[in-house]
């Protein structure tokens, strides 16, 4: 392989496929990153042989050739060059790298032992807008499990059904569900549960995306593929493509749906910016007593008044007080939430105010934008420890 492409796009193409790289290798070749060349363009891949990210960029390419080299010594070298010209020349598994004043020979592993990469997308696929999702997988993926005692829970439920996307996680303490409007209707109802690792770094790749994404789901429904079309010929970089390609997690995820109380008697109407400062002076003095923060929702004398109390108390350091102004219909009530899951999900809300609908102090509350059901969070409440 002999080929030449520039520092800023060779370093941007690594930034989307470095992720991808196992930590704990079972392979030494999981290790590394694949460069390859293909007719003008240089192509990069990694994987953890569960998540695939394959990035094209912008070369002129003399021979063509392939080679795996490790992934961290490779990014760390290229990072550190000038924003020049690199020249690649591969010779029996070492590529010379020649970029101004700087020479490297990097020692590689056979590309014959790299894993297969996925192979052609479907002529089935589905058209997302990039923004819009984004959007959605913050308001999701935050709520699923990390805990590998429950697979299908570490992963983000997404279903299409005539010409609506929803996205749903749950971790058995919280559920968090979105949905949007397609472009377009899809010709049959699927649903498939997406690695929440995977997402994030679908979210992390497709910052800059403006075109829309493609999503293609293989016949057998064990992987899903994204496409991103790139920004070829931009100024911030030529990138002619990125596919992220995730292995699906296999089972039933849960019925959510019965999840979401159906009824209710409060509801608080709250600042969001305000709610979500709260819950970040109580956090200082909840984080040492499991999280624990208590709402006294009291409704007002007048119509649509009212105030909440939220407390938080630490037997070695003290408590915490902060009084919010809110609109409160209904029966007062006390409960008590985890106070990093309020702050996850307020963090996440974009409209300037939240709606909290509860029941009693042991069935779980549902948090809302005002005026939209789009997106949906259920919180369960917890209980005060015995001391």
């Amino acid at each position: 392989m002999r080929a030449s492409c520039l520092q800023e796009n060779l370093s941007r193409g690594l930034s989307m496929v470095g992720r991808a790289v196992a930590t704990r290798p079972t392979l030494p070749v999981l290790s590394h990153i694949l460069v390859s060349s293909d007719e003008s363009q240089l192509k990069l891949a990694a994987t953890d042989l569960e998540l695939f990210i394959v990035c094209r960029i912008g070369a002129k390419v003399e021979d063509e050739g392939a080679i795996t080299v490790p992934a961290r010594l490779f990014v760390d070298l290229i990072n550190s060059l000038p924003p020049e010209r690199i020249d690649l020349n591969l010779s029996d598994e070492t590529l010379h790298l020649l970029c101004a004043r700087n020479e490297a020979d990097i020692k590689g592993i056979d590309a014959q032992e790299f894993p297969l990469l996925p192979g052609d997308r479907s002529d089935q696929h589905i058209l997302l807008d990039p923004e819009l999702l984004r959007q959605m997988i913050a308001q999701v993926v935050f709520a699923a499990a990390t805990d590998e005692s429950r697979p299908i829970l570490t992963g983000v439920l997404a279903s299409f059904e005539e010409n609506t996307l929803t996205l749903a996680a749950a971790d058995g303490f919280r559920l968090s569900v979105r949905q949007a409007k397609l472009a377009e209707p899809v010709g049959q109802p699927i649903s498939v549960v997406i690695p929440a690792k995977a997402l994030n770094e679908l979210a992390r790749i497709s910052s800059d995306e403006e075109e829309p994404i493609g999503l293609y789901i293989n016949p057998t429904r064990s992987q899903v593929l994204f496409h991103l079309q790139g920004d070829a010929g931009a100024n911030k970089g030529r990138i002619f493509g990125v596919d992220l390609v995730s292995q699906l997690i296999e089972g039933n995820f849960v019925n959510y749906r019965q999840i979401v109380p159906t009824s209710h008697t409060t509801r608080t109407i709250l600042n969001t910016e305000e709610f979500l400062k709260a819950c970040k002076t109580a956090n200082i003095f909840a984080r040492s007593e499991a999280n624990v923060v208590q709402l006294d929702i009291q409704p007002g004398d007048g119509l649509g008044s009212g105030t909440v109390q939220m407390t938080a108390t630490s037997a070695e350091m003290g408590d915490s007080t902060g009084e919010l102004d809110a609109s409160v219909e209904g029966d007062p009530l006390t409960i008590r939430f985890n106070v990093r899951f309020l702050i996850d999900l307020l963090s996440v809300v974009e409209s300037a105010q939240v709606v909290l609908e509860t029941t009693n102090s042991g069935r779980p509350g549902i948090i809302k934008p005002l005026g939209s059901e789009e997106f949906v969070h259920v919180i369960m409440p917890m209980h005060l420890r015995p001391r």
